[in-house]
């Protein structure tokens, strides 16, 4: 199951991915100064005992990972910053 989170502005510091509903962060797949493009998995989140892809909104390099494994997440919290 693929869920895409929407794009919301941080100013000038970046785009925010943010997590599509709230659950657990089973895996983190990019670290701070990874390119990444639109459509690319950055995380996975558990949600309701499925896994679901989060997905990147916009194309850039990752600035801040602002979650660990493990962690729990709310809807549309910021997870990932690509600047």
């Amino acid at each position: 199951v693929a869920q895409q989170a929407a794009p919301v502005s941080a100013g000038g510091a970046g785009a925010k991915i943010v997590a599509p509903m709230a659950g657990t962060i089973l895996d983190v797949k990019v670290n701070v100064g990874d390119a990444v493009e639109v459509g690319q998995v950055v995380a996975i989140l558990e949600a309701m005992k499925l896994e679901n892809e989060v997905v990147s909104t916009a194309s850039g390099v990752v600035k801040q990972v602002l979650v660990n494994k493990g962690q729990s997440v709310g809807n549309q919290e910021a997870i990932i910053i690509v600047g």
